[in-house]
């Protein structure tokens, strides 16, 4: 009688002898890839590099292998090649072979891929257009480390593309790179000098794109001509971001642009007097009480700085319409919500000196004492 132990040793025998038939079988199957993507025709390249995205898609192991055997070269060139639907498959396959390999990413920037682009991508179709996109942007995730990054090159391009493309998705993507990017503060001159500011503060009034499009800009306006960048866009500049403050159901998004706010309004007395003018303190209040924690912190800072401007005189209420959204009764968080706007509304006619005694913690505001700011003006708590 065979017993449950050597059943299970058989099993196991079983199972270890099929994975050595399958390793065999993928590397036989790769071996032969490779020897074709060197040495054969186009069309045997082509034939190749599908079977390579197929064993791509498997494995990081994989994906080593087939750089280890020299194939990240030969798929750089066919980047380069002028027959669109042989760039597209090599880049498909290079999106899969980059997947979670630091190692493979800078094999291919060695090998030249950011120099094969090619230049009308403009005239590319959607489809095209994101999986170059999605390519840069597994390229970009080598930007904070210490390998050299040719950015001259990758930003334009990333740039070019989410100018040019239509789909919200490649345009996320697009913005995704160029967050990584300018979190590097020796690109941020090369992002500014393409116009990119821009196009980043249209696409944060987009609730589809406004999260990736303010933390980039966020990344520039830090630096002195990032921030006259976003001063220069007075169409949008302050009202936009007030605007964005307004958006309860993207907290995120609020967050992001009171920290613009502030970076703009700091030390700028003609930027707290646009703002004013544009009704931020009203939006302001709102945010400091049912916004998110940094949200609230930020906005209380706000509040602060505008203490010096309390008794200038506030024209007609140019900026977004806080308290008009439609509150419910179904439940009690909507009923909380209305009671919280109500507050909100009788703030707006209490003395700024008021609102400022709350923000340092006046011991008569209970509510509003934990979201106290100690520092003071001259350090942004970012």
């Amino acid at each position: 009688m065979v017993t449950c132990e050597e059943v299970k040793n058989i099993e196991d025998g079983r199972h270890h002898d099929h994975n050595c038939d399958s390793d065999r079988n993928w590397m036989a199957v790769l071996q032969k890839s490779v020897k074709m993507l060197h040495f054969g025709s186009w069309e045997e390249k082509e034939t190749a590099a599908r079977e390579m995205k197929k064993l791509a898609e498997e494995d990081v192991k994989r994906r080593r292998t087939m750089a280890e055997l020299g194939v990240i070269p030969p798929l750089v060139a066919m980047v380069g090649s002028e027959v669109v639907a042989r760039q597209r498959l090599a880049v498909r396959v290079l999106i899969e072979i980059a997947n979670s390999s630091f190692t493979n990413k800078a094999l291919m920037v060695e090998a030249g891929i950011l120099s094969r682009l090619p230049c009308n991508l403009k005239s590319l179709e959607e489809t095209a257009k994101t999986e170059f996109a999605e390519l840069l942007l597994s390229i970009s995730g080598l930007a904070n480390s210490q390998f050299s990054l040719n950015s001259a090159i990758l930003i334009p391009t990333v740039v070019c593309i989410l100018e040019s493309c239509s789909s919200f998705e490649t345009k996320e993507v697009c913005l995704s790179t160029l967050y990584n990017l300018s979190s590097v503060l020796d690109n941020a001159s090369s992002l500014i000098s393409t116009g990119v500011v821009r196009s980043l503060i249209k696409l944060s009034s987009v609730k589809e794109t406004s999260e990736k499009s303010l933390a980039t800009l966020g990344n520039l306006v830090v630096t002195l001509s990032g921030r006259k960048a976003v001063e220069q866009e007075e169409a949008m500049v302050p009202e936009g971001l007030i605007e964005i403050m307004t958006w309860e159901e993207k907290p995120k998004c609020q967050e992001l642009s009171a920290y613009i706010l502030m970076i703009l309004a700091h030390q700028s007395s003609i930027q707290r007097q646009k703002m004013s003018k544009a009704g931020i303190v009203q939006v302001l209040l709102e945010v400091a009480l049912l916004g998110s924690p940094l949200a609230q912190k930020r906005a209380l800072k706000l509040l602060q700085w505008f203490k010096d401007e309390r008794q200038t005189r506030m024209g007609p209420h140019s900026g977004p319409q806080v308290g008009r959204i439609v509150i419910t009764e179904k439940d009690a968080d909507h009923e909380k919500m209305m009671m919280m706007r109500k507050i909100v509304k009788q703030s707006l006619h209490k003395n700024m000196d008021t609102i400022t005694r709350r923000a340092n913690g006046a011991a008569d505001s209970s509510m509003l004492k934990s979201l106290v700011i100690s520092s003071s003006s001259k350090s942004l708590p970012y």
